[in-house]
Parts: structure tokens; sequence; C-alpha cells
């Protein structure tokens, strides 16, 4: 089993200012599942942590990345094909590609639930049997 990364959470945990810090820093030490990013959430989140963290919080995480702390998740042809539909189908929500690579992660693995502080987008989302994903860290 897995539990697969939203750029939020990542986010939140690494920077010890964001006011979600202590519940995702919390939920990614308590897991004892496989923690997977996505590819397309590195990008975000150096963008998001270089912005508004340093570049020594982006070099640490990226030696965890490297020390095996978390698993990525390629996005390769099928899944970027299955990213763009999920975007079609869903036309009427803003949901960019990192949100919808981490849906069709979920998926492909067989998670029925996403590390995420994004409600409006992951709520509105349903897997291809209808059912939403459950979503962590509970809000408080």
């Amino acid at each position: 089993m897995a539990l697969v990364l939203d750029t939020g959470v990542l986010y939140a945990a690494l920077d010890t200012d964001d006011p979600d810090h202590d519940r995702c820093a919390r939920l990614l030490e308590a897991s004892e599942e496989q923690l997977v990013i996505p590819s397309p959430v590195l990008v975000e989140l150096d963008y998001w942590v270089r912005k508004y963290a340093s570049a020594d919080v982006w070099l640490a995480f990226c030696e965890d990345v490297h020390s095996g702390a978390y698993a990525l998740f390629p996005l390769d042809a099928p899944l970027l094909l299955a990213s763009a539909e999920l975007q079609a189908r869903y036309a009427d929500l803003p949901l960019g590609v990192v949100d919808a690579a981490v849906f069709v992660t979920c998926e492909t693995l067989g998670e029925h639930k996403v590390a995420t502080l994004d409600r409006r987008d992951f709520t509105a989302l349903k897997t291809r049997d209808g059912k939403t994903l459950g979503l962590l860290p509970d809000v408080e």
C-alpha cells in the first residue's frame, strides 16, 4: 500500500511557518505506507519551496528523496493521456495537470485515499467506479 502525496501536503510538511505544517508533518511521519510522489508534483513543489521557504529546504527534501524516504512515480505517456482525459472530463474545474496526475496515480496504484489539502478539486473527482478518494490529513 502507498500514500500518494499532493504538493500542498508536502509543502506544508517542509515549511515550519505554514499553518498546516504540524498536521501534514505528523501525517508523513506517522505513515507506515510508502510515500509516493507523482513526478509532476516535484515541479510545483520546487516552485513553492524556493519562493516561500529556501533553497536549503529544497535541497534537504531532495536528499530525503535520494535516501529513499519517498518514492517517485513517473508520469509516462499513458498516465499523461489519462491525466488529460480527466482534465477534459472535469473541464468545469480549474484542474491542472499536477492534480490530475496525482488522482490518476492513485487510480493506477489502486489507492482509495490521497494526501492533499486541495478539498475543492479532490472532493469533486470520481474514480472509474464512481467513488471519491478519502482525503488526508483530516480537517482540524
